[in-house]
This record gives structure tokens, sequence and C-alpha cells, in this order.
């Protein structure tokens, strides 16, 4: 015969919550409903009754290099937002659409938050976080699984109240335990009252189909914003200016300061071809040397991968020229930073 267990006193920490309990079987894999839920997205356009249909705005917010951008490529079904190894790679509000069903997602990514340096370019770069997040029905809160440190508490100190948070733990395929996965979770919910718990990869098309059943909960039924077939709202321009700057970050590595940028001087269209030229904006003379490269090599190198991602992303021809200017402590400069195209 059993003994009857003594139910644990009120405001004891170790009283049972049945309802993260449940989130954290979700979270774990252990409950297959939420994964069996998701409907695969759509990749043509259907027919909606506009009665139906609903429309939502999601942000995707964390510190510096937990994967917002290659988040955000996934949920929208093409490269639109930059990635590298380098922190600070995403620097401008990426706003990219996808319709799957009824449902239509507008997903927001934002640069990471900064909080070591506190120049013009970081101020602006936060201040871009801040409205991004002001006025959304979702936010996917991005962090390493496992993981939580001073600039991720940063971040979420800073996100507005009456928001549902989703706590994504993006990068889960590197836990190798993860049954030790369960006490961090929980101590994340003794941190903020999250809505869900999303342990996944974002380069998984399996958790990128859970993640889209989990967001449309919270989609406000209303109709649709964008075309279906629409994409993003950044222009050719400014995707040109971002694909030459992530291949200057991913071929320069650590060795060029992350200050450096991107200008279009000219932006032509000829039928099928697009003329491009661009300045790599660096602020010292060595930096300079550094992307040129001996006898102009890398420069070289970073053009040729800048031209193929494009024209790979445009299905067109492109004609693509760069060069290379220094222009000392434009990041600490207010109005150079929004001279340059920063908010």
């Amino acid at each position: 015969m059993s003994t009857p267990s003594r139910p644990p006193a009120p405001g004891s920490s170790s009283a049972p919550d049945q309802g993260l309990e449940a989130m954290l079987a979700r979270a774990l894999g252990k409950d297959d409903a939420t994964e069996a839920s998701a409907p695969p997205p759509a990749e043509e356009p259907v027919e909606v009754d506009p009665a139906d249909q609903r429309c939502g705005f999601v942000a995707i917010v964390g510190k510096p290099n937990v994967g917002k951008s290659t988040l955000l490529n996934a949920l929208v079904g093409q490269k639109i937002s930059i990635t590298s190894r380098k922190a600070q790679t995403t620097r401008h509000r990426i706003t990219g659409y996808r319709t799957v069903g009824a449902n239509q997602f507008v997903f927001v990514d934002t640069p990471g938050f900064q909080t070591r340096h506190g120049n013009a370019l970081n101020r602006s770069l936060n201040k871009t976080v801040l409205g991004a997040v002001a006025d959304v029905d979702l936010i996917l809160f991005v962090v390493e699984a496992g993981r939580f440190n001073l600039a991720d508490a940063k971040v979420l100190d800073l996100l507005p109240k009456g928001i549902p948070v989703v706590l994504l733990a993006n990068k889960f395929d590197l836990i190798h335990r993860r049954g030790e996965l369960a006490p961090w979770l929980r101590s994340m919910q003794e941190r903020h009252a999250f809505a869900e718990y999303v342990p996944m990869s974002a380069k998984n098309p399996r958790d990128i189909q859970r993640l889209f059943a989990i967001c449309e909960k919270y989609l406000p039924q209303q109709p649709w914003m964008h075309d279906p077939e629409e994409l993003t709202d950044r222009s050719e321009r400014f995707m040109a200016a971002e694909m030459v700057r992530e291949k200057l970050f991913r071929l320069t590595g650590d060795e060029l300061p992350y200050t450096s940028t991107v200008i279009i001087d000219k932006f032509e269209q000829e039928g099928a071809l697009r003329r491009v030229a661009a300045t790599i904006v660096v602020e010292r003379e060595g930096h300079k040397g550094m992307v040129i490269g001996e006898k102009g090599e890398k420069l070289k190198r970073i053009g040729t991968e800048a031209r193929q991602e494009l024209e790979k992303l445009w299905d067109c021809k492109v004609f693509l020229e760069l060069w290379v200017k220094v222009r000392s402590g434009w990041a600490d400069d207010d109005a150079r930073v929004r001279s340059f195209g920063y908010e």
C-alpha cells in the first residue's frame, strides 16, 4: 500500500507548476502535439477568405551573434538578412514576410543590443532595437540553449510589459545531454514569465515548422498587410550594400573592426542587368590595405562572392564595382552615422 505524498506548502519552491511542467514537456519533445499541428509552410499562395485571415508582427531580439538573422532567413524561406560570425553583423531593422495558410507573419529582425560601447553607431543600433519591440504582437527572445549571461539579461530587461515573449533556445542541436536543459529552463522561468519555451535549431526545417504553429496563436485576426508573394520591405539597393558587407566581414574575420560599412554610390537597372557601384568605408589607412589585400586579391574576392550572391538572389546578371575609402571616426559622429543610412 503506497503512502500518500504530502502536498507541498503554498509558496514552496518545490511546489509543482503544472503549466510549467507541460511547457517543459513540449519544449523537450515529450509531447508531439505541437509538432504534429505544425503545417508545412505553403509554397504556393492559397485563396483565403479575408474574414479568416490572421496577420501580426513578430520581433526577433537577443544579444549579438545568437543566430537571429539565420532564424529570420529560415522563417522567410530565403536569405534577406546577412550573417557572419562577427558580432553586430545586423545593423538595421529588417522585416521579412511569410504567408502560411490563412496566417501572415511579419517578422522583424533587429540588431543585437549593444552594451559594451556607447558610440554613435551603437546608440543608433540600440534605438532600432527598442523601436522594433515597442508595437508587436509577439517577441521571440533568442538565446543560446543552456546559456544566459549579463548581455542576455540586459536585453531581457528592455522588453516591454504586456507583450507575450517566447524563449527561443537556439542551437539546441549542440546540447549533448538534453535532460540537463530542464533545470536551465526552470531558472529562465524565474527570470521572466515566458509564454512558451522553444528549444530548437534555426537550421532544422522541422523546428521551423513547429515555430510557425507556436507563433500563429498570437496573431490577431485581421486582413493580411502584404502580398503573399512578397518577402521583405527592403530594396534591392539596400540588399546590395548588405551582401557586400557580409562578404567583407566573412573574408576579413576578426582583423577588421565592426565599424566598417558599405555605401552604394550607383544602382542602375538595364533590363536583366544590375549595375552597382559601392564604397567600403573603413576608419584607418591600415584597414584599407587589409580590405584590398595583396595585389587587390581580397577586394576582388569580396566583389566576386557578393556579385554571385546577388545574382542568385535576383536571378539576373550583376556588374559590381568596389572601392575602399577611409573615414576616420565616422562611427562616433552622429551626423555621419545618419548620412550612412543608420537611424
